[in-house]
């Protein structure tokens, strides 16, 4: 099954709360359960920023790097709330 993604490659950091927040709350009124953030392997700190952006999202049930692509990271939607 092909997830509904985002393609972070060439945003920065500082900006990547605002796209991947917007991201989620499309994807939460859609009703989509599962979504795919693409970050890119590269030096790491968009990963890093990504995970910690998912952390504090109250509409996030988990996430988890894809074991196939690590530079993906597959996450869970609560969209009950």
């Amino acid at each position: 099954m092909k997830y509904p993604q985002i393609d972070l490659h060439g945003e920065f950091a500082v900006t990547a709360y605002t796209v991947v927040h917007g991201f989620i709350l499309d994807h939460l009124k859609l009703g989509d359960p599962v979504v795919v953030i693409i970050h890119g392997k590269g030096s790491g700190k968009l990963k890093e920023e990504v995970h910690h952006i998912l952390a504090h999202e109250p509409h996030v049930i988990n996430f988890h790097l894809d074991p196939f692509n690590l530079g993906q990271t597959i996450v869970q939607l609560d969209v009950s709330k």
